[in-house]
């Protein structure tokens, strides 16, 4: 079985923190209902394309695995249908803007009156209350305001966005982590509750250990790039043919200093007096780069993370979006899968990063909008085609 084949999901999110959530669930086996708009469903279906056929890689990536319906919330038939489907799910998720959900009225208190049972969980940029709540965001706004920015750079660059959505699928994931959690209390209580996570919330629990200069006098926390001072010579080092992605990053604590110059053939260095303890290392770290760029350049990034990786030093090549679809570790462990779309036809994308012993994941594909409108009104509300088609020509759905 599937880990959460028992629990369905109700789900009205869009674009990328709450599809996040629902979309790592539904690897994990849960059945998530998508609920979207009836004319253009989640905006996400045309963010980020080169053409106005069909729906966009984002929303292909971040909606595998779900059923899609639609409904109109703003009409009354269409609310009334929802508060029907809602005896029948476990879960409903939501990341409208601020109070958009209270507006439709369909907040928490009026859900829960209807079954008690539900988990209400919300992703919102700064949460449900406290003086930023009324504010909308982004992935980039939560990288920003919560502390990200300020961390990732050097000394000499303005704050930089990362580039992994950490304000958005951070968010997503945390909100994943509340949902479970919620599931477990209510097999003791019966109950179900509200689960809230704040997109600059999730962000500041992903930038702690950034920040960890601050409780040692420098504060702000500095951006430091990618050059690890106390720890010569941990840093990113190129590699050959020299493309903007020929780079390895290299990790280096005490005990493996030894092992690192043996490894590149500099074993004279061993009795250099630059090089005798720690604190002189990090005193001639750019001496000590030149030394281990000289040896990097030669070889390409992924014959120096064999290398290194064999002789037990941490180093990882710098893997791009081109080396990522046929690296054959990430397809070796199912990270990589490549599926079958009716519309993009094989379209190849990262699957689940959890692995579990008895709960095999099987990737499907994005739905397309309002795909499974018929399975899942005449199976949950036993509405007939015919009642169907006349909640279609109404919009309602």
């Amino acid at each position: 079985m599937k880990a959460l084949d028992h629990i369905k999901i109700l789900d009205l999110s869009q674009f990328e923190a709450g599809p996040s959530c629902s979309e790592t669930l539904a690897f994990l086996g849960a059945e998530v209902i998508k609920v979207e708009e009836p004319k253009l469903g989640d905006q996400g279906r045309m963010l980020i394309m080169d053409n106005v056929e069909g729906d966009s890689p984002y929303f292909l990536l971040l909606n595998a695995n779900k059923k899609s319906i639609t409904l109109n919330l703003k009409s009354e038939k269409g609310k009334t249908l929802f508060k029907q489907l809602l005896p029948h799910f476990d879960v409903i998720l939501e990341n409208y803007g601020p109070g958009v959900i209270e507006e439709l009225g369909l907040g928490y208190d009026v859900i829960s009156e209807i079954n008690p049972r539900i988990i209400f969980a919300q992703v919102k940029g700064f949460g449900t209350y406290g003086p930023y709540s009324g504010f909308k965001s982004f992935d980039m706004i939560a990288q920003a305001t919560g502390g990200c920015m300020s961390i990732t750079g050097t000394p000499d660059t303005d704050p930089l966005r990362a580039g992994p959505a950490i304000g958005d699928t951070g968010a997503g994931l945390h909100c994943a982590v509340g949902i479970l959690s919620a599931l477990i209390q209510r097999e003791k209580t019966g109950r179900g509750q509200r689960v809230e996570v704040s997109m600059q919330d999730a962000v500041v629990n992903l930038s702690r250990i950034g920040m960890i200069a601050h409780y040692l006098g420098q504060v702000p926390a500095l951006r430091t790039g990618n050059r690890i001072e106390t720890v010569a010579p941990t840093d990113l080092y190129p590699c050959k043919p020299g493309g903007p992605n020929d780079y390895v990053f290299i990790f280096i604590i005490p005990t493996m200093w030894e092992t690192l110059i043996k490894t590149i053939g500099e074993e004279e260095l061993l009795n250099d007096p630059r090089f005798v303890d720690q604190i002189t290392r990090n005193d001639h770290f750019d001496d000590l780069y030149e030394v281990v760029k000289n040896w990097t350049q030669e070889r390409d990034k992924f014959e120096v993370m064999q290398i290194l990786g064999e002789a037990g030093i941490p180093c990882g090549a710098v893997i791009d979006s081109g080396d990522m679809m046929v690296n054959e570790h990430l397809k070796t462990r199912g990270m990589i899968q490549t599926i079958e779309h009716p519309t993009h036809g094989s379209f190849t994308m990262p699957g689940c990063a959890v692995q579990m012993s008895d709960s095999p994941v099987e990737v499907t594909s994005a739905p397309l909008l309002s795909e499974h409108s018929t399975e899942i009104y005449g199976k949950l509300l036993d509405l007939t085609k015919a009642e169907i088609d006349v909640l279609k020509e109404e919009g309602v759905i």
